[in-house]
Formats: structure tokens, C-alpha cells, sequence
């Protein structure tokens, strides 16, 4: 029986998709739901499993084909299938005469299998957590345990990157980690195992028998604080920070340059520390009085490349890259500029501030000011809040904004879902939630998707004058900026006011200069006569 492998659902707006790498060839065993190829669009990388095991038999659609939706990329013969239980097979007949191997019943149990006895339990598999609907892998980032630690239930154990959010993988059971599948910078997919623990084992560092097995090692207790700080730890130290595991990469990097880990200001969750933060140190002038003179005379080195540092973008940073880049290609982006006098809004903030606290308990900012009077402007503009998908225009009746939040690990927009139907208050407590949330790495990918229109604050940083790029599929993206007093005429006098810039940026496919300029004079209008929102005007 031949199965047919063909494309999957690639989503309403995408209707092509290039092969990029085949993991099987023609020949090779397949299992049910196993990784056949990966397609790439222009939004996502997607996944091909296989429908049915058996073997692949052909290769339709070869590396580098472009390919439509439901097109046949490779078949699949089911009568193969019982090919791939040959191995276990073999395994069971070669572990048969080694059982029946009387010297090796007769040797004494060894320090090695007394250990291995420690190990034994049930085997519990770490699996890729719950990635989001539109992403399909992941990069293991950093483990936070070594193979032979022990665990405990819910511990954290690695952190994975996607192309939007950090995640951090549980142990799912207590015991020790038998094994890592996926070392640090491994791709894997949204249903990979990534390690093997055994339940209820002990781990190595608990074992009494330790000395025992390792009767070379001269100092046992500074080699295994080694290990969890810098050269040189004592046992004071490691008792002090055992509940924070410092990121693999940077202890050897610790190691090699010889740095101690008390110079090293983790920036890492819960004070871990990063690779990134012993480059820091490193780089840090020295305390010592001799350091100085020392940099002072010595001579500076000709290869450039003893004083620069390579470190590999993280998968979020090279899909902020990869979008905006692209939004600059695909969109006919143009940005129309206006002000406003931030004076009103800052008086009714001013005299209610306080009421609006006890009452809601949170304070009363700008961003819900903004929020409202780009809801209020979209509805007389309903293009600037559409799409386009394909030779379609896609209104939408709804307004869920997007709102840029600056992380350590790069820009994120988490979205405030429904934000044409909620209250001043609502709008304060869920970006305060939402920035929260982005800050500490814990958005999900529901809170980050669907967004129908975006405002980005460059003002918290400085920022008097920028042009922001748009958020594909996005129309449109509100830029706010500095307030600073500058001089204006006011009938006819000259007077110091609060002014902020307002960009907006948006697509000229779909918007036309007049409905972006009017889209930006009635945020204007509302700003800076609040009243308007409430008689909606």
C-alpha cells in the first residue's frame, strides 16, 4: 500500500512554499509522525511528518522545488514498514549469548555498576514544551543541569529560544538526568525529546562513594566547586549559590579567562550568570593598582581579532532582522509626521491620578491616552486597522493593539486583544501586566499574536524624531516620542508648551496619504482635547 505525502496547511494568506532540506532519501525507514522535510514561506518554517511508516519509496518535490498547498511532495510504501523493528531484533539476539556468558556472571560488580545500580529506575522523557500554534522549533539555549544531577519535580532544567519567546523546560519527574539528546544550540522540532531522566535515582553528587570511585583526584571538594563557580571555589561558596545553576557557558568561559565568579554580576534569572556577562568582566577595568601600568605599556596587538568578540545572534534577534527587513521589501512603507500639545492630557492626569489609583488600583499613564484615541481614529480610517492577503483587502471590525516592548533579548509586541472595548483602567493593567511579562521573558504566544495595529514609544528612551517600520501583516504603526516645552503661538502669543512628535508609518498599498493624514490629526485632536473620546468626535 503506498501512502501519498503531500503539503500541509500553510496558513489563509500563504499559497506557495519552497522545499528546503529532505532528512530521509529514498530507501529509508520512516516511522509514524517522523520528520520527513521542511518547507519554508515567507512567514513560517513548517514541519512534513510522515503519514504512515513504512519506507520512501519516492521523492516528489526535491530540495529547492517551490510547491502550492496539498501538492505532492513524496510517497510512502507501507509494506517496508516492518523493516525498522529489524534493529531491536539484533539487539535482543546479541544480548542473548552475552547473558549466557559465564565469566561475566563470575566477575565481581564493579564501582561503575554499583553506580549503575543508583541509576536504575523507570526512564522519564523530557520533551519540547508546548511551543504556540505558528512556531515549529525551537533552540536549545543553555542547560541549567549536567548529566549524573539530580533533579527535582518541576526544576528547571534548560531554556529554549524560539523565533518570539524564551522557554524554559520542567523536569517532568524527580530523579537523576541520564541523559542529554539535545546539547546547547541544537535545533529540535515542537515534539523532540530533549534528555532522559531516571525517576528516583540518586544523583552522583550525593553518593558517599565518590572518593572511592575517584581515589586520584587529590582535592575533591575544590574540583566539584569548581564546577558550579570559578577556579578556586571553596565549599562555602557552592553552598551559597547551589540554587543557582550558572549558564554552562559561561563557567568555561570563566574558567578560561580566570575570572572569579564573585566579579561576575549575573544578569541571568535569579542572578545567574550569562556568557554574556563574563565578557562584561573581563572587559572591566582591573582593581589592582598594577593593571594600569600594565595596560598602559603594553603594546597593542595587530590582529584585530584578539579585540573583538563573535557572538551568534539568538534566534528572536534574527527574526526582528528577518521581519522588518522584510516589511521594508514587501510593504511601499512611507511615514507622515504631526504634533501635539501634550498639556491637557497632563493636567486630567494631574487631578485624577491619585483617585484613579485608590480606585483601580494602578496608575494612570500615557499609553492608555494614546490607546483610545487610536481606536477612536480607526474607525473613521478603517484601512489603517486592515491587511492585505493576496488581491483581498481584510477589514477588521475590531482593534487588538499591538504594544513594543524593549527586552534585554529585543523588541516584542504583546497584544491588548479587544482594545476598542475596554476602559482606561483595563488598558493600564494589561500593558502593565504585558510589559511585565516581556521583561521577565514569560509572554506566550497567544499574547503575541493577532495584532491588527501597533503603537511604539521611542520617547521612554530619548527619542524626539524616528520613523517606525511596520509589523507585517500590520497597515500601520503609531511612533510617540519625547515631550519637551517648546515655543508655540497660541492666539497669536508666543507660549512654552508640552510637544510630542507623532509618526505614523503605514502601507501605501492600502493607505492613501489622505487617510493616514487624517488617521494622525484626529489622534492629534484627541490628545489634546480629551473631551472628544468621551463625546466621541
Amino acid at each position: 500500500m503506498t501512502t501519498e505525502v503531500r503539503v500541509p496547511a500553510l496558513g489563509e494568506s500563504v499559497t506557495e512554499a519552497t522545499v528546503a532540506t529532505w532528512f530521509k532519501k529514498p530507501g529509508d525507514a520512516v516511522a509514524v509522525n517522523e520528520m520527513l522535510c521542511e518547507l519554508e514561506t515567507d512567514k513560517v518554517t513548517v514541519e512534513v511528518p510522515a503519514p504512515a511508516a513504512g519506507v520512501l519509496a519516492e521523492i516528489v518535490a526535491t530540495e529547492g522545488e517551490t510547491v502550492a498547498p496539498n501538492a505532492l511532495l513524496a510517497q510512502i510504501d507501507e509494506t517496508g514498514k516492518g523493516a525498522a523493528s529489524a534493529p531491536a531484533d539484533e539487539t535482543n539476539q546479541a544480548a542473548e549469548p552475552a547473558a549466557n556468558e559465564e565469566p561475566a556472571a563470575k566477575k565481581p560488580a564493579s564501582n561503575a555498576q554499583e553506580g549503575q545500580k543508583k541509576m536504575s529506575g523507570k526512564a522519564v522523557d523530557v520533551m519540547v514544551p508546548s511551543l504556540g500554534e505558528s512556531v515549529t522549533e525551537a533552540t536549545v539555549a543553555t542547560w541549567f543541569k549536567k548529566v549524573g544531577d539530580a533533579v527535582a519535580a518541576d526544576e528547571m532544567l534548560c531554556e529554549l529560544e524560539t523565533d518570539k519567546v524564551s522557554v524554559e523546560v520542567p523536569a517532568p519527574a524527580a530523579g537523576v538526568l541520564a541523559e542529554i539528546i539535545a546539547e546547547e544550540g541544537a535545533t529540535v522540532d515542537a515534539s523532540a525529546r530533549l534528555a532522559v531522566i531516571t525517576e528516583g535515582a540518586e544523583g552522583a553528587a550525593s553518593s558517599g562513594e565518590a572518593n572511592e570511585q575517584e581515589p586520584e583526584t587529590e582535592d575533591p571538594e575544590v574540583e566539584e566547586a569548581g564546577d558550579v563557580g570559578s577556579p578556586g571555589a571553596g565549599p562555602e561558596d557552592v553552598k551559597e549559590r547551589g540554587d543557582v545553576e550558572d549558564a554552562p557557558s559561561a563557567k568555561k568561559a570563566m574558567a578560561e579567562k580566570g575570572i572569579s565568579r564573585d566579579a561576575v554580576q549575573g544578569s541571568g534569572k535569579d542572578g545567574r550568570v550569562m556568557k554574556e556577562d563574563v565578557a562584561k568582566a573581563a572587559s572591566a577595568p582591573a582593581k589592582s593598582d598594577k593593571a594600569p601600568a600594565k595596560a598602559a605599556t603594553a603594546p597593542r596587538s595587530a590582529d584585530q581579532s584578539e579585540r573583538e568578540e563573535r557572538v551568534k545572534m539568538t534566534r528572536l534577534r534574527q527574526t526582528i532582522a528577518r521581519r522588518l527587513k522584510d516589511a521594508q521589501n514587501t510593504a511601499a512603507m512611507l511615514t507622515t509626521y504631526n504634533e501635539a500639545d501634550m498639556k491637557a492630557i497632563m493636567e486630567l492626569r494631574n487631578e485624577f491620578k491619585d483617585q484613579f489609583e485608590k480606585k483601580h488600583g494602578v496608575k494612570l499613564g500615557f499609553m492608555s491616552f494614546f490607546v483610545k484615541a487610536c481606536c477612536h481614529a480607526l474607525k473613521e480610517v478603517p484601512e489603517v486597522n486592515a491587511e492585505i492577503d493576496g488581491t483581498e483587502v481584510v477589514y477588521k471590525n475590531y482593534v487588538n493593539m499591538g504594544v513594543a516592548v524593549g527586552t534585554p533579548q529585543g523588541l516584542v509586541v504583546p497584544v491588548v486583544k479587544d482594545a476598542d472595548d475596554k476602559s482606561f483602567a483595563e488598558i493600564e493593567k494589561e500593558i502593565g501586566e504585558l510589559g511585565k511579562k516581556g521583561r521577565d521573558g514569560k509572554l506566550t504566544m497567544d499574547e503575541m499574536q493577532g495584532g491588527t495595529f501597533t503603537i511604539s514609544n521611542g520617547g521612554v528612551y530619548g527619542s524626539l524624531m524616528s520613523s517606525p517600520i511596520l509589523n507585517p501583516p500590520q497597515s500601520g504603526i503609531l511612533g510617540m516620542h519625547k515631550i519637551q516645552d517648546r515655543p508655540m503661538v497660541v492666539g497669536g502669543e508666543i507660549v512654552i508648551r508640552p510637544m510630542m512628535y507623532l509618526a505614523l508609518s503605514y502601507d501605501h498599498r492600502i493607505v492613501d496619504g489622505k487617510g493616514a493624514v487624517t488617521f494622525l490629526v484626529r489622534v492629534k485632536e484627541a490628545l489634546e482635547d480629551p473631551r472628544r473620546l468621551l463625546m466621541d468626535l
